[in-house]
């Protein structure tokens, strides 16, 4: 008996298939190979065709199904995760209007800002825990201005995982968490935030209907059956966006646990039970998976936009052809703490809300032409984005969060010894590596909505932690390393 999870990322599509019985992972893939293309017609957008992750998650699915060599009839569940923020628009017949405005995508902070005054921070903070800032509901406001004849003839709009629960099953629908992660939700109301969406003049009709984040939502249809491989009737039981869902596949589900990754994007997602939010709405809340009105769990997401997506442009543009990552991780290693004073602030994939949402670009300082190499650069590079986590956790500790260990998966850019450490030392805490992946952990999550597992303590429980980092509180060189760039981002933003 298996259990199938996906994870619908900006660069790519994954899919895991885990056995049941023991929560290991018995097939993992990746599809396409090399990252997705993220479409930008002008400085601080970013789009994907829906269309493009299906026919990706299509190929992924036949290329597990033929490796595992397990027969589709035993999949009993099916779980998806997906990037967060993202606007999809369908018609009457289910097809998209335009590309969807995807989480890094900027146009929309002005709108959101405007909201976030005409309505009052006060009002804003305490019924949404954020800004309207530059979210789904935003960025629909920017459709509704500026491209009124594609928004007159959306039937429903959706965030990315409901597309593509929607292309499995053909039922619309969405989640409390999603509507929360879209700005879509008042939490002192317990309802769609009608105030938000009367202020920009959405009708609610546009919502889907609401289920419950471990339920069926649907079952794959003739349609998902012959375009995937798999068979009808198989029930999609869970939803989540990429980082309430990470946080659910390391074990992070109660009062003051943190989980962390450093992907396109870097995030720290910590769990907290009652509403907490930041006056400057750097720090944004989201109901978490557990969520519910008589046991709050309230996500708090720092999210920084230029982490992975810079290390990643890094190697395609200036590593040497033929170097890996594991290459470039060799090469900074023999260079000291600090690079030798070069430092890079990384914030060059669009507006940054730990900054309040100011688009700074990507920055590099104090490049010396006679002592920096390549290796330099990497170093300086992988440390400005480790000082950006360090950076805006700041602001998770003035909201209470202090926890003494983070947990992070063993995908991303945790992988780095020097990344890790570069954190571990200056936050002074553990960081703990836990095997798993966000589409492993939407495959066990989908087990308890198909009645698999008892409950969410079940779907999780056999996680196996691979290795630890433990600071070194005798080195000093990462606070001086850090104070010399925090002072460069000083600058930067002022």
């Amino acid at each position: 008996m298996y259990l199938l999870g996906y994870d619908i990322g900006s660069s790519s599509i994954k899919v895991a298939l885990v056995d049941a019985a023991s929560g290991k992972a018995k097939q993992v893939v990746q599809f396409p190979e090399i990252e997705l293309d993220i479409i930008s017609k002008k400085i601080g957008w970013a789009e994907q065709h829906p269309e493009v992750w299906w026919e990706s998650l299509c190929q992924a699915t036949k290329i597990l199904l033929q490796k595992s060599q397990v027969a589709p009839d035993q999949i009993k569940g099916i779980g998806i995760s997906y990037q967060m923020h993202g606007l999809v628009l369908i018609d009457k017949n289910q097809n998209v209007l335009r590309p969807s405005i995807i989480w890094c995508d900027s146009r929309a902070v002005e709108i959101g800002n405007k909201a976030f005054e005409s309505l009052t921070p006060k009002k804003c903070l305490s019924h949404l825990l954020n800004s309207p800032g530059n979210f789904t509901a935003s960025k629909l406001k920017w459709v509704k201005d500026n491209e009124p004849e594609i928004y007159n003839r959306i039937h429903k709009i959706l965030l990315p995982g409901d597309y593509i629960a929607m292309k499995l099953t053909g039922e619309i629908n969405t989640t409390v968490s999603g509507l929360s992660e879209g700005i879509f939700w008042d939490f002192k109301e317990n309802k769609v935030a009608q105030f938000l969406l009367d202020y920009y003049g959405i009708s609610t009709e546009l919502l889907p209907e609401i289920v419950d984040t471990f339920s069926v939502h649907g079952k794959t249809n003739q349609s998902a059956s012959e375009a995937t491989g798999l068979i009808t009737g198989i029930p999609v039981t869970y939803r989540a966006g990429d980082q309430p869902n990470n946080a659910l596949s390391l074990g992070v589900v109660n009062p003051n646990e943190v989980a962390a990754t450093g992907g396109t994007s870097g995030v720290v997602y910590g769990v907290v039970d009652q509403p907490k939010y930041d006056n400057d709405s750097r720090i944004n809340g989201f109901a978490h998976v557990n969520h519910s009105t008589e046991n709050p769990r309230l996500g708090l997401l720092l999210c920084i936009n230029g982490a992975g997506i810079q290390y990643a442009w890094l190697k395609k543009q200036i590593a040497e052809s033929g170097i890996s990552y594991n290459d470039m991780e060799r090469m900074m290693s023999e260079i000291p703490i600090g690079a030798e004073g070069l430092r890079i602030i990384p914030f060059g994939n669009g507006a940054e809300r730990i900054l309040c949402n100011k688009n700074t670009g990507a920055q590099m300082n104090n490049l010396q032409f006679n002592r920096h190499t390549r290796a330099h650069i990497y170093r300086a590079a992988m440390e400005g984005i480790a000082f950006s986590f360090v950076y805006g956790f700041q602001v998770l500790k003035e909201l209470g969060l202090n926890p003494k260990v983070i947990k992070v998966g063993n995908d991303n850019l945790f992988q780095s010894k020097i990344f890790s450490m570069t954190i571990a030392n200056l936050l002074d805490c553990c960081i703990q590596v836990v095997k798993t992946t966000g589409a492993e952990g939407a495959a066990k999550a989908s087990g308890i909505g198909s009645g698999i597992y008892k409950n969410l303590e079940e779907a999780i429980k056999k996680n196996e932690v691979e290795y630890e980092y433990f600071p070194n509180q005798s080195d000093n060189n990462y606070s001086h390393a850090y104070h010399a760039w925090s002072n460069d981002l000083k600058k930067l933003i002022q």
